[in-house]
């Protein structure tokens, strides 16, 4: 009887770490860079046999691209595009068809703002993206940030 409610337990313990599975870690940053100018970054840490997906994909990819929206801000303006630095993957699976572009272990997403004085702020905004290993897919999953501006 012991045995049986133990791995009961067991299974019920194992059902809720799957469902509180979050291969991804988020941490967020800025760094000055100039005078009223910084960088935003929000660095992902991805667990081993785990990958995130990059911005841009192939035209054949059915993976979701990583997508960040920066929420509107009257005293900075976004410059340029987030740039993605880390080691990038090009994967095809051949029984599919299809490609991704991935990355494993880190990437670090960077976005430059330029304030529009000499004010204190915070960048606000959510990362949007999807991660799989090599058996499954979790659903898409939404983060959001808050880094201060100083």
């Amino acid at each position: 009887m012991k045995k049986t409610v133990l791995a009961f337990f067991l299974l019920g313990l194992a059902a809720v770490a799957q469902a509180q599975l979050n291969p991804i870690t988020w941490s967020f940053s800025a760094r000055k860079i100039a005078d009223k100018t910084y960088e935003v970054q929000c660095k992902a840490t991805i667990l081993t046999k785990w990958h995130l997906y990059s911005q841009t994909q192939p035209e054949d990819a059915v993976a979701m691209p990583t997508t960040f929206v920066f929420s509107p801000n009257p005293l900075f303006s976004l410059e340029g595009k987030v740039k993605e630095t880390g080691k990038l993957e090009k994967y095809t699976d051949k029984t599919l068809g299809v490609s991704a572009n991935q990355y494993s272990n880190t990437v670090t997403f960077t976005q430059v703002v330029k304030l529009k004085g000499k004010v204190k702020t915070s960048v606000t905004g959510t990362v949007e993206y999807q991660t799989c290993d090599d058996e499954k897919c979790l659903p898409p999953k939404k983060v959001s940030f808050k880094v201060a501006l100083n």
